[in-house]
């Protein structure tokens, strides 16, 4: 469990470095050390479902190959999904009138990238059924499923509970609450 903590806040840092140089308009100097700190979480996490779901060499190699493919597709997708809420939140603004038709292009961009998303995971879970067990398989999802959950965690707790929503929250009758904003 200690091993997961510590790869959980090596990949909640490194993806919050990540972050933040991709949404930044130009590139920090430390996009390198983003990058190493990346690959030393993805090794780390190979490894540790290599150990959990006992693979073999072949196993191993083929899942690691998946990894490299699909989280590849999903860190762009994710990319685009970001670059799409924030022109929606842009459209949103309190006091300010949006425009219907770049708001409505906006939804279906996100359903449509949710949609990829979906489709991402049906096409690793295909894949790797060629090489996988079932009961690997499963296994392996409930440990990335875990994983990503405790890395949400830790980002919401890094930002002080607001879950990178730009400053809203919720509240307690359910409706989302923003920054106030001096005119």
């Amino acid at each position: 469990m200690r091993t997961f903590m510590v790869l959980s806040l090596a990949v909640t840092l490194a993806s919050g470095v990540a972050a933040q140089q991709r949404d930044s308009v130009r590139q920090r100097p430390d996009s390198a050390e983003a990058e190493r700190l990346r690959a030393q979480v993805e090794q780390r996490f190979t490894d540790r479902v290599q150990q959990d779901l006992n693979l073999t060499a072949d196993q191993s190699t083929k899942l690691r190959a998946s990894q490299e493919k699909f989280s590849s597709q999903r860190r762009t997708l994710m990319q685009q999904q970001r670059g799409l809420r924030q022109a929606l939140d842009d459209q949103m603004q309190p006091g300010v009138a949006a425009n219907a038709d770049s708001v409505n292009k906006l939804l279906n961009g996100l359903q449509s990238g949710r949609a990829q998303m979906l489709k991402i995971e049906q096409d690793q879970d295909n894949e790797m059924a060629k090489y996988l067990t079932p009961v690997q398989r499963a296994r392996y999802q409930q440990i990335r499923e875990r994983f990503m959950q405790r890395v949400g965690e830790m980002r919401m707790q890094r930002r002080g509970g607001m879950g990178g929503m730009n400053g809203r929250r919720y509240r307690p009758d359910g409706t989302m609450g923003g920054r106030r904003r001096s005119i």
